[in-house]
């Protein structure tokens, strides 16, 4: 039996787990019940059509993330949720989301399918739900999830119950990096990614109250940024506090050293007034929070995970607003 935890191992040696959301296109999540395997899509639940889907796309190098889903009526319901979430162009705050409630799962392939060629089916459903969230219980695939976000899932649940957040809903999820983090979350439609999460810093990202710093620690970078820009962005978000959530952005790189040592970054944001502000940072690669260790339960060789700290930061852009009256 396994022992090493690679969860228990990034907390002992005190990971910082900023630049560790992955970047997708879309995201396509497919309610199927349980169990899943260690290879999700060949669970039990998977028809073929959309095991055939799945492999195109990944063959044709697509950035899209498949998704397994469930909750704790997933195996009474009659009908399959499917949900796609598609990235905007430009500043955005993440997301667009469509959801369709499906009679059958074999029709999921089909309706992903039109869905990728930009051609939304009618029979997409409108909902109060405002955020789904993903918690990775996958223990098929490291015994960590089990452990870890198993129980985070169900504790969470409560706690969304006890905020009457009605517009919230959560989910359990297959696999989508970074377990050395469980439990680990996925917040959509913005796509931020959390990790080493407890209730406690779950439900100040639920309130978007408490103190701001605290999520330092459990921040792993928004998913529509480049992973170095996603360092920025957590230095830009403790700086502003929780009113930095209802800003636009985008950001990209603007240079990198053919040692990958250094990288300008560079990030744009819109506040709700309509003020657009542009910050640049040197990012360098700081040796002494670069690791090498296990990146989960089941691997036989440790690996670098290369980390960068803002070494200067600079506004080079503010333009407020002219009112047209």
């Amino acid at each position: 039996m396994n022992t090493f935890f690679c969860s228990d191992h990034a907390r002992e040696v005190g990971e910082d787990i900023i630049s560790s959301a992955t970047n997708y296109e879309t995201y396509i999540l497919v309610e199927c019940p349980q169990p899943w395997t260690y290879d999700a899509f060949q669970s039990k639940w998977v028809p073929n059509n959309l095991q055939v889907l799945v492999e195109e796309v990944r063959r044709a190098k697509l950035s899209v993330r498949f998704l397994l889903i469930a909750n704790n009526y997933s195996h009474k319901v009659d009908y399959t949720t499917l949900l796609i979430y598609q990235k905007k162009e430009g500043l955005s705050h993440g997301y667009q989301k469509y959801e369709f409630k499906l009679p059958h799962i074999e029709q999921v392939a089909g309706v992903v399918k039109k869905c990728l060629w930009g051609k939304i089916p009618d029979y997409e459903i409108d909902t109060n739900i405002t955020r789904d969230i993903l918690v990775c219980t996958h223990g098929s695939h490291d015994q960590c999830c089990a452990r870890y976000g198993n129980p985070f899932y169900f504790q969470a649940s409560d706690t969304i119950a006890d905020l009457q957040l009605d517009n919230v809903r959560i989910w359990k999820s297959t696999h989508f990096g970074g377990h050395r983090f469980a439990p680990t979350a996925i917040d959509l439609p913005e796509g931020r990614y959390y990790g080493v999460l407890n209730q406690e810093s779950f439900r100040s990202i639920l309130t978007r109250t408490g103190d701001i710093q605290s999520l330092r620690k459990v921040y792993r970078g928004w998913g529509i940024l480049p992973t170095p820009v996603q360092i920025l962005e957590r230095e830009l978000m403790l700086r502003y506090g929780w009113n930095w959530f209802n800003n636009k952005v985008a950001g990209k790189i603007i240079q990198q050293s053919l040692d990958n040592n250094t990288i300008l970054a560079e990030l744009s944001f819109e506040e709700p007034c309509g003020s657009l502000s542009i910050y640049q940072a040197k990012l360098v690669q700081d040796k002494t929070k670069t690791l090498q260790i296990k990146g989960s339960c089941n691997a036989e060789e440790k690996s670098v995970f290369v980390k960068y700290a803002v070494d200067s930061i600079g506004l080079v852009c503010h333009k407020v607003p002219t009112c047209s009256n």
